[in-house]
């Protein structure tokens, strides 16, 4: 009697597996891609601060150190200042931080203007400031958690539609 109600979806066998193991290959993907990004981003561990410093041998400031890993590690060029890197990203809860993802501070009496990469366990790292190197330090130091500013999370698909594949 019930055999009238299944799924349709089941009719073909292994659709919901396929889709399952699909899903299951994204999440890897996007996984991989915030693994590599954190772990490209500890390359450039002790790199000293510069103003305006965009490069491991010139030196970085902190949306530098951003942008730099961003694009070496995922191809995903972000905007060059701190407030720019925080409204060209999509904004999530502090308990949804995963690694990879930007956490912002008010360091200047001004919103966004420090951005660091989160890397797990309430850590993350940036270019603190002058006479200081790329550190990772605990967000959840008084200094960090006062100044905290909120989460971003950089979207990784490739899935964009070209503007070329639109024209006529």
């Amino acid at each position: 009697m019930g055999s009238d109600l299944a799924p349709q979806a089941v009719e073909e066998p292994g659709v919901i597996a396929r889709l399952g193991s699909q899903i299951k290959q994204a999440r890897t993907d996007v996984g991989e891609k915030a693994s590599d990004l954190v772990m490209n981003a500890m390359g450039f561990l002790g790199v000293p601060y510069r103003y305006g410093g965009s490069s491991a041998e010139s030196g970085f400031d902190c949306s530098g150190l951003v942008r730099t890993v961003f694009e070496q590690s995922v191809g995903k060029v972000l905007p060059r200042r701190a407030n720019e890197q925080a409204q060209a990203t999509e904004k999530i809860d502090r308990s949804e931080l995963k690694p990879g993802d930007l956490v912002f501070f008010d360091t200047m009496r001004r919103a966004f203007s420090h951005v660091g990469i989160y890397v797990g366990e309430g850590k993350f790292i940036h270019a603190p400031r002058s006479g200081g190197a790329v550190r990772v330090e605990d967000m959840r130091q008084a200094y960090w958690q006062t100044r905290f500013n909120g989460a971003r999370r950089v979207p990784l698909s490739v899935a964009e539609p070209s503007p070329v594949a639109n024209a006529h």
